[in-house]
């Protein structure tokens, strides 16, 4: 029987940083992750270059049923605490957009830190090890495809439902759920929309077409670009929004932000009387975007100047170009969301050591737990904060 002092389940963000940090302090650890290797979301994320942190890390940034709880781990290992870690070992990292930090060359720099400061910590990691029973008696005891193991502390970071290629799973809730806690109910997150109305024809056709743009699901709001795709929409914004979004709900999108629509149409119409309405608009707006809008928003007046457009026509294109009304009918769901809303609930949890307060000895970290980071490195901060102040206590 192998007998160990943490026992920490899936070697993802969380949880390498928990074992590393309990390693340091001495105490016996294994990490037992099902996949073939470790950390695949990590190798995955931000296009390869994984957006490891954000500068401007607030509880804000964070969406959870108790907005509090994430508060004490953000304090107590900070994006300068991992940023830190990150220049110890001398990897080339850069600022993309908000905050963002990107590897200069690989998400595989990152994963290969951590895998050397478990290493150095005496941290073992079994891979390709499925975890089929978890019974507790003074210690918890396993059992494994690789045989039974035992151990006083065992530590729940096995992620979300999110990219189930990747190894995304509901085991972590199941375990949850099986020593009596409550789950907040699970929906994909930052993840594209799907429409199944007129739009998704629309959209097919503009399939590839980025711009920048504010969306607005209820009283939240995101400006980053919007990327038109086969299915509906993505880009950054979108999948900020997502988190937000709720089944039946419609969404607003200013194609226009930072414009005054209306007085820029107004000010081209006396400058450029006989220029047509989607050839100024086409300043502002891809071309193949405009010709589109032409043909849903104002097709019959298309071929008349702007000196021939009545002021209550320029006043409908800006109004709508500003507020264009889109109900989505889903979304990709779990295949491609980055995250997992919901999951186990916090008030059920110490904030400080992120330990059970039904269960003595077992913690949840990251994902499994209701707290959501914003797109960004929110999430992964989150990872690295709870498993720091797990690491400290198992």
């Amino acid at each position: 029987m192998n007998t160990w002092d943490v026992i920490v389940i899936g070697a993802g963000a969380a949880g390498l940083m928990c074992a590393i940090t309990a390693g340091q302090r001495g105490r016996r650890v294994l990490v037992l992750e099902c996949a073939n290797k470790p950390g695949k979301k990590i190798l995955m994320s931000g296009g390869g270059r994984c957006n490891f942190t954000n500068l401007y890390v607030e509880p804000d940034n964070f969406l959870s049923g108790n907005p509090h709880f994430c508060k004490s781990a953000l304090s107590r290992y900070t994006q300068w605490d991992f940023i830190e870690l990150v220049r110890k070992h001398e990897i080339g990292y850069h600022e993309k957009t908000l905050g963002q930090l990107f590897c200069d060359d690989s998400s595989k720099d990152i994963l290969d830190m951590l895998l050397s400061e478990a290493e150095q910590a005496g941290v073992t990691l079994k891979t390709r090890c499925e975890v089929t029973q978890v019974t507790f008696d003074e210690n918890y005891k396993l059992q494994t495809s690789l045989g039974e193991m035992t151990a006083s502390s065992l530590v729940v970071a096995s992620g979300g439902l999110s990219v189930p290629t990747l190894g995304g799973s509901d085991f972590g809730y199941r375990l949850a759920e099986q020593f009596g806690h409550q789950l907040v109910p699970l929906r994909p997150a930052l993840v594209p929309f799907t429409f199944t109305d007129g739009f998704k024809l629309l959209s097919e056709k503009l399939s590839g077409v980025s711009v920048p743009a504010r969306i607005t699901a209820g009283k939240q709001s995101f400006l980053e670009n919007i990327l038109f795709t086969h299915r509906g929409l993505s880009g950054p914004a979108v999948l900020q929004v997502s988190s937000y979004w709720r089944e039946g709900q419609s969404v607003q999108v200013d194609l226009l932000p930072t414009t005054d629509c209306l007085e820029f149409l107004i000010a081209q119409k006396a400058e450029q009387p006989k220029a047509m309405l989607r050839t100024v608009l086409s300043q502002l707006l891809p071309r193949k975007l405009v010709l589109e809008l032409e043909a849903l928003w104002w097709s019959e007046q298309a071929e008349k100047p702007l000196a021939e457009q009545p002021g209550q026509l320029l006043e409908e294109v800006a109004e709508k170009l500003h507020s264009w009304d889109l109900k989505p009918s889903g979304t990709e769901g779990y295949r491609t969301a980055e995250v997992t809303l919901g999951g186990v609930d916090t008030t059920e949890i110490s904030s400080k050591t992120m330990e059970s307060q039904k269960q003595s000895g077992l913690y949840f970290l990251g994902e499994v737990l209701d707290v959501t980071g914003h797109l960004g490195g929110f999430n992964f901060q989150w990872a690295w904060a709870s498993g720091f102040v797990a690491g400290q206590v198992v």
